[in-house]
């Protein structure tokens, strides 16, 4: 029933179909529009593909097929727009399975357009047509224009005075004027077919990971053309590409590059929506990344990225947002799906006024349904065959997971990828959680899927900030987390590694503030986590005390090194390797500014530099060692008679320890990593050998006698590394002998070379 207030608002309006009374439409006056004309001829076109396709249709005749997916609809209008506005309108009266479609001959590669699409207005049951709203195509290949949300672009009227029932009362004023529109687009814009040969196929055990935003990565570099700064073809240009290069990453994971929206409570402050997840075209590249142009301009410069990166060695791995939208919950704007088919395309509550929200953002696309499984996986293929991108990372893909409620690991999502022969091929990555009851599922995605480990991340954080209770949690990170990944066939990178993301510290902040620091934000430095297992090194914030910033330094050292000699995939964040802050904001998704970009300037600092050279060291030094990039779990057993084990840790006495060390307090712990058994073989189908290590990693505040083990396990150590030296490499290689008492300082990893 409806309560009072509700009744008294639409106490004058017609009757739904569930004998619910219908608030009266809005229709006060917007802008005005230029004149609509009609749209002749449309031919019957085809159903396949979705979306804007332009090609020869009968007797030769060059145009565009338009198929858009409008469960329920009643009717669908094709809209064409040129330059100055003016509206061109034509339905399309084929309807095959529930698509809509029509050939328009004359329509050429750079059309403007949208889709309005009629129907009931009843939210009670979920249904929300509304035809004055202009709806961006979802198979859009390119986007034209900028979100901004006036009331107009919204299905019903924002400002209503009850807001309780203001999704209830449509708003009949036409948002054409206000929205972007979606472009036609050759589908070989580039002017280059794509070659797969051409792809890096980095294995998974070889890929080091960096995780970079388009515009923040390119907007202050200073090799780059200033009106390339920002831009896919910034990140193309030589200057980027060496500094990757030269840090010796094998894949950029990009910050979304889907087409976005900024959300209205950010354009209200002032502000825009820097990360990007908040998606509304998923085959579009964000024309605001673009330096040629967004009449389709954009495709091609995204291509010519791809390529260029490929060229030099790099894959190129997307951050997707499949699990919502940026058209919100019931009070959200209306830019595509919630007008083409709101029951179809989104999750409802039981009362389908509402939206069933497992991400946070307002809403949540009902994978389960045929056609949005669709939308998807027509969206990842594409990326993949015409985009040449080689993987995937998918946001709060619990949410993907879930069948009807609870999150599925045989749902329909994962099987489709397991059996497509497009996608069951590339990286595909999963941020395993989601804000849903039981959306925590970490450790349980099935084979093919690799996983951002944020237990990694939290146990190398407490350990050297001195808080774990005892070192078993991170005995199981460094080795590649076995008690999460060692089950149905996965291997150790199934583990991406990382202490650092965009969401959250910097890892210069991590050893700077304990604090979120994110007024800038506007949200009374409510956003953000409390949760940041960070240490200050006794001051909050930047400081001229040269003691602070040298420990500070040191334990950055720390932290890369640590990263890099775990078992799994190791991912960077861009910046992190010379020292970039966000001056203590934990949350910097709304910060397109000097918060957010990568500061290149700090490379005139020494240490920024040595911390830069060290980083680069250790990815070599990766590259260079199967041992530290293993393809199978750590056995810990024997597998020759002098008792020397793939994998053994040891106490500062260089004694084996115990399982009561295990549960101990401890401050100092020694890995053993031989090369010596490293299973499998090499691409001739010889023995994989290598040199063995020893890894010494000591957080406590005061240097500590390490015993260094003797036979069988080596019969002299060279030092590798050693993070207590503000200069690695500088001087020449220290040796000790087997069973020596070696000093490690205060807070530093020693990695030693065994000689046997």
């Amino acid at each position: 029933m409806s309560s009072a207030p509700e009744q008294e608002a639409v106490q004058s309006a017609p009757r739904a179909g569930n004998g619910r009374a219908l608030p009266a439409p809005f229709t006060g006056r917007g802008r005005e529009r230029g004149p609509v004309s009609p749209l002749e001829p449309v031919w019957p076109g085809t159903p396949v593909p979705l979306g804007a396709r332009f090609r020869v249709g009968p007797d030769g005749d060059a145009g565009t097929n338009f198929a858009l997916w409008a469960g329920g609809a009643e009717s669908v209008e094709l809209c064409l727009f040129d330059e100055e506005g003016h509206e061109r309108r034509a339905p399309l009266t084929e309807l095959t399975h529930e698509i809509w479609h029509g050939f328009v001959p004359g329509v050429l590669p750079g059309q403007r357009y949208g889709f309005r699409v009629h129907g009931r207005w009843d939210p009670w049951t979920g249904a929300r047509w509304n035809p004055a709203k202009l709806l961006l195509d979802p198979y859009a290949r390119a986007v034209d224009g900028e979100f901004g949300l006036p009331p107009e672009v919204y299905g019903h009227v924002r400002d209503w005075p009850e807001q309780h029932v203001a999704d209830t009362v449509r708003d009949d004023r036409d948002s054409a004027p206000y929205v972007p529109k979606g472009v036609v687009v050759h589908d070989d814009a580039s002017g280059d077919e794509w070659v797969d040969d051409r792809r890096p196929k980095t294995p998974w055990a070889d890929s080091v990971i960096y995780e970079l935003h388009v515009r923040g990565f390119t907007r202050q570099h200073p090799g780059i053309p200033e009106e390339l700064r920002g831009t896919y073809a910034g990140l193309a240009h030589p200057a980027a590409i060496e500094h990757l290069v030269k840090l010796g990453v094998t894949a950029v994971e990009l910050l979304p590059v889907h087409q976005f929206a900024h959300e209205d409570h950010l354009l209200r402050r002032g502000l825009r929506n820097y990360w990007g997840y908040n998606s509304i075209g998923y085959f579009a590249p964000h024309a605001g990344y673009a330096a040629s142009g967004t009449a389709g301009q954009q495709v091609g410069e995204f291509k010519r990225m791809v390529r260029a990166l490929h060229d030099a060695g790099i894959e190129v791995i997307l951050d997707v947002v499949y699990n919502h939208t940026a058209e919100a919950g019931e009070l959200g704007p209306m830019l595509s799906l919630k007008g083409i088919d709101n029951r179809g395309y989104y999750r409802l509550q039981d009362d389908a006024r509402r939206y069933a929200d497992y991400t946070g953002c307002g809403n949540t696309l009902h994978v389960v349904q045929p056609h949005v499984l669709r939308l998807i996986t027509d969206s990842l293929r594409y990326w993949v065959t015409e985009m040449g991108v080689d993987g995937f990372r998918f946001d709060l893909a619990a949410a993907l997971a879930r069948s009807m409620h609870d999150v599925d690991m045989l749902s329909p999502f994962l099987a489709v990828i397991a059996q497509d022969p497009v996608l069951r091929r590339v990286k595909l990555i999963a941020e395993p959680w989601d804000v849903g009851s039981g959306g925590y599922q970490v450790g349980s995605f099935p084979p093919l899927w690799t996983e951002w480990n944020d237990r990694y991340r939290d146990a190398v954080r407490d350990f050297w900030r001195g808080a774990l209770p005892d070192v078993r949690d991170l005995g199981y990170r460094l080795s590649g987390s076995s008690d999460l990944y060692a089950w149905g066939g996965r291997r150790p990178y199934a583990s991406v590694n990382f202490i650092t993301a965009h969401d959250g510290f910097t890892l210069r902040d991590l050893v700077s503030y304990e604090r979120k620091h994110n007024e800038a934000n506007g949200e009374g430095n409510r956003d953000g986590t409390h949760d940041n297992r960070a240490w200050n090194c006794g001051v909050e914030g930047e400081t001229d005390d040269e003691g602070v910033r040298a420990l500070r330094r040191r334990q950055l050292r720390n932290l890369l090194t640590t990263l890099l000699l775990s078992t799994g995939v190791p991912m960077l964040v861009a910046g992190d390797e010379f020292g970039r802050t966000q001056r203590g904001n934990n949350n910097a998704y709304c910060q397109d500014n000097e918060i957010s970009w990568v500061d290149w300037g700090l490379l005139d600092d020494p240490g920024c530099r040595e911390l830069l050279a060290l980083a680069a060291r250790l990815v070599a030094l990766r590259h260079a060692h199967p041992v530290l990039r293993r393809r199978a779990f750590f056995s810990g057993r024997a597998h020759s008679a002098d008792g020397l084990r793939d994998l053994a840790w040891f106490t500062s006495h260089g004694e084996e320890m115990t399982e009561g060390d295990w549960y101990a307090p401890a401050a100092t712990v020694g890995m053993y990593l031989s090369g010596r058994d490293i299973p499998g073989r090499d691409a001739r189908g010889e023995p994989v050998r290598d040199d063995s290590f020893l890894a010494v990693l000591h957080a406590g505040d005061r240097a500590e006698s390490f015993v260094l083990p003797g036979e069988p396990w080596a019969r002299s150590y060279e030092v590798v590394v050693d993070t207590g030296e503000e200069e690695q490499g500088a001087a020449p290689a220290v040796l000790h002998e087997a069973g020596a008492t070696v000093t490690v300082g205060a807070r530093t990893v020693l990695l030693l070379k065994v000689r046997t």
